[in-house]
């Protein structure tokens, strides 16, 4: 991830639309999203948020349209190197059981850096585990697995950042952590999408789409 002039700076969607056997989840779906800002896709539950941000990141194949991934000197990035260049935090997403804190900071480390390359402590100073660090995770409650999941994604050093439900099985404290840390970090150099149907998630997000456009 050394040559940053490589980094994606745009992201735009041309009708692009996914179907599950008969029915449209989303569709007609056109946007331009740029490095530097903030976009919350919102909508009730099942509209297609989390669809729609498996479809940017190219986790889940189009039925319709096309979605490219843009460098600063208007380059199309192939679909296949999406990976390297973005980070998704959400509740459904698996964290390795069998690992301690230390050891996924490790191993995520591997494939994505992290800002500054802080380290295993500061990390974990970050997402306040200090005191269950050396715990496998799988002992973690779904809380703490969260707030692992969101500290990676917030401390990647990635052009593109994903939160699904960002929230999702935090209590009241972790909720406040997380406010602090969006409202903190500085995502001048990335481009952050969030899907979320709780204002209080994206209120610092001047960009709001709503899924329901989409149908």
């Amino acid at each position: 991830m050394s040559d940053k002039s490589l980094f994606p700076v745009k992201i735009e969607a041309d009708n692009a639309g996914k179907k599950f056997i008969f029915d449209w989840v989303v569709r007609k779906v056109s946007f331009s999203l740029e490095r530097g800002q903030s976009y919350t896709f919102t909508g009730p539950n099942g509209s297609g948020k989390s669809t729609l941000l498996q479809l940017i990141m190219g986790a889940m194949p189009l039925s319709e349209g096309h979605i490219h991934y843009y460098t600063n000197d208007g380059r199309k990035i192939d679909q296949d190197k999406w990976y390297q260049y973005l980070v998704l935090a959400s509740p459904y997403l698996e964290v390795i059981e069998e690992f301690t804190l230390p050891e996924l900071i490790a191993f995520h480390k591997k494939f994505k850096p992290l800002k500054g390359d802080i380290s295993s402590a500061e990390f974990i100073d970050f997402v306040r585990l200090s005191g269950v660090q050396n715990k496998l995770i799988r002992h973690y409650s779904s809380g703490m697995k969260q707030r692992v999941r969101l500290g990676l994604a917030l401390l990647s050093d990635v052009p593109v950042v994903l939160l699904d439900e960002p929230t999702s099985n935090l209590d009241k404290d972790g909720i406040s952590w997380y406010l602090e840390q969006v409202n903190e970090n500085n995502f001048s150099e990335q481009l952050l999408l969030i899907a979320s149907n709780q204002t209080y998630e994206y209120e610092f997000c001047k960009n709001i789409i709503s899924v329901q456009a989409f149908k």
